[in-house]
């Protein structure tokens, strides 16, 4: 079973932040799939079992803020038995363009500090990412303001569409693996 976690930060402050469109596109692949999140407490998340793409999968969205996202990943993966290799995180990358989705096999936490957490929990990257563009408006803007700024109405309407096209990436990587979601979402200008 592929375990997809979305990062970000729990409560109603957050919801519409740069830092969150992980957990909004947990948000759309529940939706498709009519599943509801539920808080557990056995591993410090809201989840549920779905099917996306045809196959089984656990939607997570860890309830440890974004810092400390790998001790929940991690109870989640020991919890289900589930291998490093089944899991697929969706993020926020403020060097990415707004607009833009990046697909990885694996790799380092490029400093994302969530994606660090979960690295280091969990003892290895060798999981795919799906990294959504919430580039910053200027580069000497402060990266903390710019991820946890929220975003006004016409913003949020233009990152709904990103992060629903981060949900047809997801869908992609369990219906036809990493490298053919790759093919299909690096380099598309969503916006």
């Amino acid at each position: 079973m592929n375990v997809i976690v979305g990062l970000g930060n729990p409560g109603r402050r957050y919801e519409r932040t740069p830092h969150n469109v992980g957990f909004a596109t947990v948000d759309v692949l529940a939706e498709r799939a009519g599943c509801r999140l539920r808080r557990s407490l056995r591993y410090r998340a809201r989840s549920g079992k779905a099917v996306v793409a045809g196959s089984p999968v656990l939607l997570v969205k860890p309830e440890t803020f974004m810092n400390r996202s790998g001790h929940a990943v991690a109870a989640a993966l020991r919890y289900f038995k589930a291998q490093q290799a089944n899991l697929v995180l969706v993020l926020d990358d403020a060097d990415l363009p707004v607009g833009r989705i990046r697909v990885r096999p694996k790799g380092g936490s490029g400093g994302h500090r969530g994606l660090a957490s979960v690295i280091e929990q969990i003892g290895g990257d060798d999981f795919a990412r799906v990294r959504i563009g919430v580039g910053r408006r200027h580069q000497e803007e402060n990266l903390v303001s710019h991820v946890l700024r929220t975003y006004g109405t016409d913003e949020w309407a233009e990152m709904e569409k990103v992060v629903k096209c981060a949900a047809d990436a997801v869908e992609r990587i369990v219906e036809s693996g990493t490298e053919a979601a790759m093919n299909a979402f690096n380099g598309l200008e969503v916006l």
